[in-house]
């Protein structure tokens, strides 16, 4: 873009710039090869010394646009989308970390991603370990090592709603010379850049507000170009690959050598692509981003005020609420709003839980997060269902949590759908 445009601008024309008498929307290109004319062309763009796509399973123009508006977003040097959040978890992961080597992550993950960390990174050979985010800086050190590669955690926790400490948690990744990676999926690039914090990585689950419709699964990983790979730990992406014929993506790529190497390394061998056609939906869903993500946030603020003052309702937990434990944090990290994510717990515990649950109409029970329509979920049984009672307590999750995902219908509406299924408990 010819101007710094403000993320509003971006969600609705950025990524995409046609060219006279091309489509005026990014258009779906639904295929799976492209068609060259110079072979002497085409063995430069597999040698990465030109730019192209060869195959969909590495690069294809609609999902480029995507990538290129997210990067746009988040203030980052370059994106890969993948098939799912998990998968952009995995390969931000492996795209530096290999077997015999460390991790330290936040312990209030998403049950899905504290799995893949503590049960199928294991497997792999890497080591995890999991630690309390409100450790003091001098804490978390201590559980560096000398193989340690990276630091990991999310913007608002899954669901315990914990505010990262973006100045802590870079400071310790600093010291210890490994990148930050910062899961952003809950606020999004509207309400949070945490490459302004000190993040190196940030990595979304897009099938969440990023889609906001609950049509399309997809991941994306955004390259801040704010780290120095070549401190002696970070050899791949140093010394020369033998898949490439000896490329240094380093020397090749500078500042964008992570994302490059995440792209032509991992998702060319683990193939977990985007499709064409969800990434135009998800492309879709930016468009309006900025309005929604200010509707959600106003909406949960609103329907956290109003649980907070019910007699049936034990504790409310929303980052904007003033004393919250987050309210400072979150003022200083997500001045424009902490998304729609809010957790609650009813008097009467799992049971009385399950109860209000089951009273809901316009509400809807989905694992899903994210959507315009508001939904909630008992993470205790299904997100964190398979992890240990000792695990669940790490990630602050309670029987009697209730997670809701407010969306942006009429506030009045979902208040009284509460209200009417509180009454019935």
């Amino acid at each position: 873009m010819s101007r710094n445009y403000i993320n509003d601008t971006i969600c609705v024309q950025g990524g995409y710039k046609p060219k006279v008498g091309e489509p005026r929307i990014t258009p779906i290109v639904q295929s799976t090869t492209y068609k060259y004319e110079d072979p002497n062309h085409l063995a430069d763009i597999f040698d990465l010394k030109e730019e192209g796509h060869m195959y969909s399973r590495i690069s294809n123009p609609t999902i480029s646009a995507f990538e290129e508006k997210i990067a746009q977003l988040e203030g980052g040097v370059g994106a890969l989308a993948t098939a799912s959040g998990q998968a952009a978890t995995l390969i931000s992961i492996l795209n530096i970390c290999k077997s015999g080597e460390h991790i330290i992550a936040s312990s209030n993950l998403y049950g899905g991603t504290h799995t893949l960390f503590s049960t199928t990174l294991k497997k792999m050979g890497i080591d995890v370990t999991f630690i309390d985010p409100n450790l003091s800086e001098k804490e978390i050190l201590s559980y560096g090592r000398n193989n340690t590669k990276t630091l990991f955690a999310e913007t608002i926790s899954n669901p315990s709603l914990n505010v990262l400490d973006f100045e802590k948690f870079s400071n310790v990744a600093k010291k210890l010379e490994v990148p930050f990676i910062v899961d952003n999926t809950f606020p999004t690039p509207y309400l949070c850049n945490p490459f302004k914090y000190g993040a190196n990585i940030v990595i979304h689950s897009a099938t969440k507000y990023i889609d906001g419709h609950a049509t399309s699964v997809g991941g994306v990983i955004v390259d801040g170009g704010n780290f120095n790979w070549d401190n002696g730990k970070f050899n791949e992406l140093v010394d020369p690959d033998p898949s490439y014929h000896g490329i240094s993506y380093i020397k090749e790529f500078k500042e964008q050598a992570y994302i490059v190497k995440a792209r032509v390394q991992l998702l060319r061998d683990m193939g977990s692509s985007l499709s064409p056609f969800n990434s135009f939906l998800l492309n879709l869903g930016v468009e309006t981003l900025h309005l929604r993500m200010e509707k959600h946030s106003e909406n949960a603020l609103k329907l956290a005020k109003y649980l907070e003052s019910h007699p049936k309702v034990a504790w409310v937990n929303y980052p904007k609420l003033k004393g919250n434990i987050n309210y400072e944090l979150a003022n200083k990290y997500l001045k424009k709003g902490c998304s729609g994510m809010l957790t609650f717990g009813i008097k009467g515990g799992k049971k009385k839980a399950i109860e209000f649950i089951e009273e809901l109409e316009l509400v809807s029970l989905v694992i899903h997060l994210g959507d315009a329509r508001t939904s909630v979920l008992h993470p205790a049984t299904t997100t964190h269902r398979q992890l240990s009672k000792a695990q669940l307590e790490e990630s602050l999750v309670t029987e009697d949590m209730i997670r809701v995902s407010v969306g942006i219908e009429g506030i009045e509406d979902i208040v009284y759908d509460f209200e009417r299924a509180l009454e019935k408990i």
